[in-house]
């Protein structure tokens, strides 16, 4: 063999041992991520109890726990209480009648054997037990749909949210049977009021605020969607503030409207300014609509403002006018300028009307951030090592507002961990009965991998 050949074979070796280094380093990259046996062990449980879970959906469900039945928020509670009780954790009821005219809060609290701190991150769950369907509702039973193969389920709080409860249940326990509880320092905060929040919030939400300063992590166990068939998780909410638009003006002959003696009369107060709210107010992420008008010769909304009584005459010019409705924005920054926007606009008045506007205490907006980007990332690549595929980022605006938006400024926090369906605050609420197990599995194997992250506090 002359030294050319030789050298062009070594040169061939050489570049063969190459090319195979880099197809095992890309072999490596591309490898999907993979479960250890202790999150094996976890998937395992959730499948196990598959039958016992969509049992306590069923019977919370049938529990008719509207905002204001404070009897059956506490029902409730009465069964969820010992399920915790039973994986370790302390349980408590905080009543909140004689305070914000609300059920209570239900607080259970898992503190880390080791010491507090030391079971890595320290993590929050919200969640609530109350929904808007009232015992006057004739939406109060659990069924499953018909020509769904037993996977889509409809009730009242299907998944909005019993079935999060239920996933956060089922995820638990599922640590506890893999022995992942040991280790992890876990605070659970549910409201009865989420639907209807009682006033004063900051004695409402005190509850969960404080929790979430002990914590590091939340997950909000309310549902989220799929779309195009793929499930989804959100890592920021909307804002929801509640508006009051009362117009006044002089009230005469409907022949002498428009004039200098009567000006323009209180609708058309109210009109130039929603309808300047249309033109004027339009940005990304935000919404703002008109729920409710009265208007006439006298008009009165009842003390909930989801009705009133008006009397006038078609032609008498009406002296009163009312409107209310709501913004939802993106973060709180954009709350404060819509609301000057609109005071600016309320003030610019037809010639002898006037008109205010009033905002009641509302939810706050939990703005997208880094932290939650990466909890996200981490909720995705379990979902893929599940074998479940990857996870669709649900933006703010697939959603309405939210608890976790209190404790926002305090925690990283995904949103919608819950039982994924449609339909929610409608008669025909459906939940997707073949996400609980998955979305278990999630839950827990997230939660078992941040038990093992340090705190960050």
């Amino acid at each position: 063999m002359d030294a050319l050949h030789a050298s062009r074979l070594r040169s061939r070796s050489l570049s063969a041992a190459l090319l195979m280094l880099c197809i095992g380093a890309m072999s490596r990259a591309q490898a999907p991520p993979t479960l250890s046996p202790v999150e094996q062990k976890i998937a395992s449980s959730v499948d196990a109890h598959a039958a016992a879970d969509q049992a306590l959906l069923q019977q919370i469900v049938d529990i008719n726990s509207g905002t204001m039945h404070l009897a059956g928020v506490e029902a409730v509670k009465d069964v969820l209480a010992p399920k915790f009780e039973s994986l370790g954790f302390h349980v408590r009821w905080v009543p909140m009648q004689a305070a914000t005219a609300r059920a209570g809060d239900l607080i259970a609290e898992h503190p880390c054997p080791q010491g507090a701190g030391k079971c890595g991150q320290r993590i929050l769950l919200i969640g609530h037990m109350d929904t808007v369907f009232e015992s006057s509702s004739s939406f109060q039973k659990y069924s499953i749909v018909p020509n769904t193969a037993g996977k889509v389920a409809t009730g009242p709080g299907t998944s909005d949210m019993k079935g999060g409860l239920v996933v956060m249940l089922a995820a638990l326990r599922a640590m506890q049977e893999a022995g992942a509880l040991n280790n992890a320092e876990i605070r659970v905060v549910l409201s009865g009021d989420e639907e209807r929040t009682g006033s004063p919030i900051e004695l409402a939400r005190r509850d969960m605020i404080d929790a979430a300063k002990q914590s590091d992590v939340a997950l909000e166990f309310e549902p989220s969607v799929r779309l195009n068939g793929q499930d989804t998780v959100s890592l920021g909410r909307r804002s929801s503030t509640t508006w009051h638009l009362e117009a006044s003006g002089l009230s005469g002959h409907s022949s002498q409207i428009f004039g200098d003696r009567l000006g323009y009369g209180a609708i058309f107060e109210l009109a130039r300014i929603l309808d300047a709210f249309r033109r004027e107010l339009r940005e990304e992420g935000l919404t703002f609509s008109p729920g409710l008008i009265i208007g006439g010769a006298a008009a009165e909304s009842n003390a909930d403002s989801t009705g009133g009584s008006a009397t006038g005459k078609a032609n008498v010019i009406a002296p009163a006018a009312i409107a209310t409705g709501d913004i939802r924005t993106l973060n709180n920054d954009q709350t404060q300028r819509v609301e000057a926007k609109m005071q600016a606009i309320v003030a610019a008045h037809l010639p002898k009307t006037d008109a205010k506007i009033t905002f009641d205490e509302g939810y706050p907006a939990m703005a997208v951030t880094p932290a939650g980007k990466e909890l996200f990332s981490q909720w995705s690549g379990i979902s893929v090592a599940l074998g479940l595929g990857p996870v669709l980022e649900g933006g703010p605006m697939t959603r309405g507002a939210g608890d976790i938006a209190f404790v926002a400024p305090f925690v990283a926090g995904l949103v919608g961990v819950g039982m994924l369906g449609e339909g929610a605050h409608a008669v025909g609420e459906k939940a997707y009965l073949d996400s609980l197990a998955p979305q278990a599995k999630r839950n827990a194997i997230l939660m078992e991998r941040l038990s093992r992250e340090p705190s960050g506090h």
